[in-house]
């Protein structure tokens, strides 16, 4: 599919074994998740628009590039999403950050949202919505569709390990949304679980079960 993109640099593909190792505890886990959010923030940002300034160097006047003045924005999904935050903005600082939070309805199993607050000019940003898993695809269709309500109309999707289906849903909800994933793994299994994945990625984080 020609809006995914899938970043095997040897140093993502090393730091997500250590992810999927059951022995990692939360702070290794907390920390390598961070260390690949900067790896593929530099990808994500790699069609930022450049201008040309002047500036003068110890030697001479000399013309230089610097970013157009894009406006960015970091959007995680609660609650996972929280832990590729800081190392997208370790790279991109001036990234204002917004919040969506969703839950599965016990009954209809349709994600819904009880938390969304964004930058006010959301319609002028460029979005890196962030997420650890990409499994059904639900909870990432409903938070798009939820930004996307609030007026935002260029959005990317980032996540570490995506299952087909959920590559698949996304595609076909929103192929406008570019898709930036360190592994697409096997399949789901019956409970919804990416094989082989890496478990839930919020207990992880979170040393919560």
């Amino acid at each position: 599919m020609s809006n995914v993109f899938v970043m095997d640099h040897p140093l993502i593909q090393h730091k997500l074994t250590l992810l999927r190792d059951k022995n990692t505890g939360s702070k290794e886990f907390r920390e390598v998740v961070k260390e690949i959010s900067i790896l593929m923030a530099y990808e994500v940002t790699r069609s930022l628009p450049l201008e040309e300034v002047e500036i003068e160097t110890p030697v001479c006047k000399t013309k230089a590039k610097v970013l157009a003045g894009r406006k960015l924005g970091v959007v995680p999904i609660l609650r996972a999403g929280l832990g590729m935050v800081d190392g997208m903005l370790s790279l991109i600082p001036a990234a204002k950050v917004g919040h969506v939070g969703l839950y599965r309805d016990p009954e209809t199993l349709e994600p819904v949202e009880y938390y969304c607050k964004l930058p006010a000019d959301v319609h002028e940003r460029e979005l890196i919505v962030v997420d650890p898993m990409l499994a059904t695809g639900g909870s990432a269709n409903a938070a798009i569709q939820f930004i996307k309500d609030k007026g935002a109309t260029n959005i990317k999707f980032v996540c570490l390990i995506a299952a087909p289906e959920g590559i698949k849903a996304v595609c076909e909800a929103h192929p406008d949304v570019d898709i930036y994933v360190a592994s697409i793994d096997e399949k789901l299994n019956e409970h919804a679980y990416i094989i082989p994945g890496l478990g839930d990625a919020g207990d992880r984080l979170f040393g919560t079960k």
